[in-house]
């Protein structure tokens, strides 16, 4: 099993470059960064239950891509990723022109992480109705892959729809990067089978049991990374013994002596669960 680390890139905190650069050089397999385009300042969607106020990183963050590139480019062997983006805010042609030129600019070296997400009042804002988010996921997921591995593409759906278009440069990777659903709702394991390569929930302990239905149900090797997991090493011990591929676990978003005390947290769990392991 892997690990890597999600971290929210604001501008008041370590920079995307000096964080990506740190956590490769710790022997972090992968770096995965959060989108907001914005958060809407009404707030009537709660955050999570318990916790009424929403962290100001969520509105404080730089732009998803210009953020991966930069990490990229200051690094030669990080996987670098988005956790999540919000694909139902965004234009699928233009993504799928961001996603192949960071997978180009990087060597092959992005995941790509995708999720409807959770603020109505944001998707709204973006043109889209909250009613129909996993239909509209759906479909502009399928086509950027269109888009990634046709010479000449073309997509007919509902909510997406283009006729016979070139958009270069293809993806270093092939067919395209690994595209990760993120999630945990009911229907979330329907989505992983019809359009992903791995599914990407945030760590709760009724994890163990959706992979075990995952596996059952596909027909096709799936994988699951974990993003979020407790620096605990008998829950790392449980998801290696579940078949997880990665464990990340998210940093504090402040100066880098913030980030290198999560870091060092984090670590000393990998270590104790290296050992248990051997």
């Amino acid at each position: 099993m892997d690990f890597g680390v999600g971290y929210f890139p604001t501008h008041n905190a370590m920079a995307p470059g000096d964080i990506a650069r740190l956590v490769e050089e710790r022997g972090q397999s992968a770096l995965f960064f959060a989108e907001h385009t914005h958060i809407p300042a009404s707030r009537d969607t709660p955050y999570q239950e318990g916790r009424a106020e929403l962290p100001q990183r969520y509105w404080h963050t730089y732009d998803l891509f210009i953020a991966l590139t930069a990490a990229a480019a200051a690094t030669s062997r990080l996987r670098v990723g988005s956790g999540i983006c919000l694909v139902i805010e965004r234009d699928p042609i233009i993504t799928a022109k961001e996603v192949a030129s960071l997978d180009q600019l990087s060597g092959g070296r992005f995941e790509f992480g995708v999720g409807a997400g959770w603020n109505r009042e944001e998707m709204l804002n973006h043109g889209t109705d909250p009613r129909v988010r996993m239909a509209v996921l759906r479909e502009r997921v399928e086509a950027m892959k269109a888009i990634w591995t046709q010479e000449e593409a073309s997509y007919h759906g509902k909510y997406v729809d283009f006729e016979r278009i070139w958009s270069f440069p293809k993806p270093a990777q092939r067919p395209h990067p690994p595209v990760l659903v993120g999630g945990s709702g009911p229907g979330v394991l329907d989505r992983v089978l019809a359009f992903g390569d791995a599914w990407f929930p945030n760590y709760e302990e009724s994890v163990f049991d959706r992979i075990r239905e995952l596996r059952s149900r596909a027909e096709r090797p799936v994988d699951v990374q974990v993003l979020s997991a407790p620096a605990d090493p008998k829950i790392l011990e449980r998801l290696h013994a579940a078949g997880v591929q990665r464990a990340s676990r998210w940093l504090p978003s402040g100066p880098r002596s913030s980030v290198e005390r999560g870091l060092e947290e984090w670590e000393q769990a990998i270590a104790e669960f290296a050992g248990e392991a051997l």
